[in-house]
């Protein structure tokens, strides 16, 4: 069974879903694919777990980096997994491109190569957004590529971060 509860940010409202134990969704209302992970049975209730994920959800909103993870469970191929693992690890405030994540995760995953189109596609399906960053990627030479919240919200949120948006366009 999944289960559900609301939080109200300042870009407007988030759906985050959960298994009971790990956060397993968190969606801007209205973004490109939302609640696409979502059992169509769910039950909106408070869990433990949505203290925590609205706890770092107001950690981050209120300017600072927070400094723990909520427990995710990534629903995907183990491709999708590896890049969203590494979005995990860009740090608040800064950016790396699709072509760094490509690379990264043909390393990681002992291929030769790797698309950086492919690695776009799992960025855009990432179900757990904010906390799993994929707001803090762009594209070659630092160029603004689309966000499934919608870029305006892309840009507030790497503003918020304190990235210098001046060389990205």
């Amino acid at each position: 069974m999944q289960y559900t509860s609301r939080y109200d940010s300042p870009l407007g409202g988030i759906l985050i879903a959960s298994d009971g134990e790990a956060l397993t969704g968190l969606w801007f209302d209205g973004q490109k694919y939302f609640a696409d992970t979502l059992d169509d049975e769910h039950e909106m209730k408070e869990l433990a777990i949505f203290d925590e994920a609205k706890r770092w959800l107001d950690i981050y909103f209120s300017g600072k980096a927070p400094d723990f993870t909520p427990p995710l469970r990534m629903t995907g191929s183990e491709f999708r997994r590896a890049v969203w693992e590494m979005l995990l690890s860009i740090p608040y405030g800064e950016m790396m491109t699709y072509g760094e994540i490509a690379g990264r995760v043909a390393k990681k995953m002992g291929a030769v190569g790797m698309s950086a189109r492919a690695v776009g596609g799992a960025v855009g399906h990432n179900a757990i957004s904010l906390i799993i960053p994929c707001h803090r990627v762009a594209g070659a030479n630092g160029k603004m590529t689309g966000y499934a919240g919608g870029i305006d919200k892309k840009i507030w949120l790497l503003e918020h971060e304190g990235i210098d948006m001046s060389g990205i366009r």
